[in-house]
Parts: C-alpha cells; sequence; structure tokens
C-alpha cells in the first residue's frame, strides 16, 4: 500500500537532511508518495505566511507529516511553526526515545523514552505586558494553562506505551512543590491514572530539578517518563546530550487524528549549504513514522543499518565525532541496505 506523506523539508540544513532521508527510505524500498509543501521562512520567503493555507490542507488531507527543522525568530516575528501545527491539529503526545547508539561515551544502555504534553502550560503563549509608570513594557506577564483533560490523556498515552512497548515504570515529572496549581494538577492526575495500570506497570514521580540531576548522574534509573510541555521541551534536550547530542533525536508529535514526525534539533543556519549536517535524527523519525504505519520491517533494516555504518564502520558526521560530509554517510547508509 502506498502512504501519501506530506513533506515539509524545512530552513537551513532541513533541504539537505531530508533529500538524503529520502534516499535511504527509497533504497530500503519505503512505498511513499511525497506531497511536498512549505512551512517557516522558506514559506514566508515563498508566499509571505510561514505556515501556508496550502500546507494545512495538506496535512488534514493526509494525516501524516515528516518535517524538517524550521527556523523560529527570536524574540520578535511569527511565533513558532512547530508549536501552530502541534495546536491547529491537536497532536497532543510528544514522544522523543532516546537511546545509546554509539557506544564509548560517557553513558552506556540509556534507554529513555519522553512523552512530553504538547498542547498547553507556558506554551499556549498567552502574554501580556503591563503598563507601569508610563512604561508600556514594564512588567511581563504568561500565563500557563494545565486541563484535567489535557493531564489525563498524556499521562495515559505514557502508560498505554509502557504496556505496548513492554516498559516496566512511568516516572511523573513535576513541580508541584512550588507550582500547586498547575503542577499540583498534573501529579494528582498522574496518580489517579496510575491506579488504572497498578501490577502492570509502575509509577513514581520527581520534581524536575532532582530530575535535571539525576539524569546526569545515573540516566539507567530512568524507563519511561511523563511530563508537561516546557519541563519536556528542556528534559528531552538533556536525555539526547546523553547519548551524543540532538544530531541522533528523533521526535513524534500524535495525536487522534494525525501525526507529525521530525528531528528534534533546529534548523542549522551556520552550517546550511555546507554538506555537513547529521541526518540521522529526521532518518530515525522516519522510522517512527513507518512504525506508525505499520511498516516495522522497512524501519527494523533502517534503523539496523544506520547502527551498523556509525558503530561498525565508523562512518560519522562530525557533531558525533566523525569527519564525513552528508551525502557520504548517506551513501554509506545507502550501501549497508543493498
Amino acid at each position: 500500500m502506498t502512504h501519501v506523506i506530506t513533506l515539509i523539508p524545512g530552513d537551513g540544513i532541513g533541504p539537505e537532511i531530508t533529500d538524503a532521508v529520502l534516499r535511504i527510505l527509497d533504497a530500503a524500498g519505503a512505498d511513499i508518495r511525497w506531497d511536498r509543501q512549505l512551512g517557516g521562512m522558506a514559506a514566508l520567503e515563498a508566499t509571505g505566511d510561514p505556515l501556508p493555507g496550502d500546507t494545512l490542507e495538506s496535512v488534514r488531507r493526509n494525516r501524516i507529516v515528516l518535517k524538517g527543522p524550521l527556523t523560529t525568530p527570536i524574540g520578535k516575528g511569527f511565533r513558532s511553526v512547530n508549536v501552530a501545527l502541534r495546536k491547529e491539529f491537536d497532536l497532543y503526545a510528544n514522544i522523543r526515545p532516546t537511546r545509546t547508539i554509539i557506544p564509548g561515551g560517557r553513558y552506556e544502555d540509556v534507554d529513555i523514552v519522553l512523552v512530553r504534553e504538547n498542547t498547553e502550560g507556558l506554551y499556549i503563549g498567552f502574554e501580556t505586558f503591563v503598563t507601569v509608570g508610563g512604561d508600556p513594557r514594564a512588567v511581563a506577564q504568561s500565563t500557563a494553562i494545565v486541563t484535567r483533560q489535557g493531564c489525563e490523556r498524556i499521562v495515559r498515552y505514557a502508560f498505554e506505551y509502557a504496556v505496548r512497548h513492554g516498559r516496566r515504570r512511568v516516572t511523573v515529572v513535576h513541580k508541584a512543590n512550588i507550582l500547586k496549581a498547575t503542577s499540583g494538577l498534573f501529579l494528582d492526575v498522574a496518580r489517579e491514572v496510575a491506579e488504572e495500570y497498578h501490577g502492570r506497570v509502575a509509577m513514581d514521580d520527581v520534581i524536575i530539578d532532582a530530575c535535571a540531576m539525576k539524569l546526569v548522574l545515573d540516566p539507567g534509573q530512568f524507563d519511561v517518563m511523563v511530563t508537561t510541555n516546557m519541563f519536556g521541551d528542556i528534559l528531552s534536550d538533556e536525555i539526547a546530550g546523553l547519548v551524543g547530542g540532538l544530531g541522533l533525536a528523533p521526535g513524534a508529535n500524535i495525536g487522534e487524528t494525525g501525526a507529525l514526525f521530525e528531528a528534534v534539533h533546529g534548523s542549522a543556519p551556520d552550517i546550511a549549504g555546507q554538506g555537513v549536517a547529521n541526518p540521522t535524527a529526521l532518518l530515525l523519525a522516519s522510522c517512527m513514522m513507518l512504525d506508525h504505519l505499520g511498516d516495522l520491517t522497512v524501519a527494523r533494516r533502517i534503523r539496523t543499518a544506520v547502527e551498523r555504518t556509525l558503530c561498525d564502520d565508523g562512518i560519522r558526521t562530525r557533531d558525533v565525532g566523525g569527519h564525513v560530509s552528508t551525502d557520504e554517510f548517506t551513501v554509506a547508509v545507502v550501501r549497508r541496505l543493498a
């Protein structure tokens, strides 16, 4: 069965790594027809809109998206297109698996799945300035919204993920000691949901700052983690750093009627066009997409080819200790698939 997938190559290094991923997917025999669309700065320059109507319509039609990194202006300009897509299609579950691929690093055998609530918290963008003494920017104010429904569905997703994948424990990460309303609600609901999985999946909880320390001291104590939007955003990057960086970190954004798969890293405009970007994160995200579509064999073949290229052949881009180009890495993975 041919899958029709919306493809957003993205900004910066996005088109380069997207091209590499498409070559590898084709070599692996993935049966996909791509519906190419624009987003981010590339879309703004071409259409005057960072998230054009044609792109939104394509996502509504196809329901599955593979997306390269998009640039978001810092401090001014348009808000994140990534956040806009998650909100528009209610992609409430952000899944970021992190596993040791390249041996010999500071930590061995890291295998953590972080489940992040994707649509609530501070990232809803309810912000305003308050005028004091004639200064219109004297006070900046941001409002976080956390709902019982939002808490329940993300925690339940984490427990269901644990059941499906034979995971032993879900750790709830929070700041309920200080943020007694927002984090307090999240923790209370998590404990309620955990009761339904008693005897199948264990549950514990940890305060966010202690969690950040424990990850550095011993990441092996964590299995599946679930947390709110901003905490998840921060922790997922920390966890990626345990295994070599964002160049190896894929992500998925899942909702009831759609799913978007992406690399966790940004658009890296400083190296765009140099042919040195690492396509591994987006490639592993495409494997998550294939899993979602039920193409488990193709996904498994690609993951095996990537690991053998990185570990057995020692062919790596410079961000993970190597020296090869994007194209040379792509050719090596394709060779492993032959």
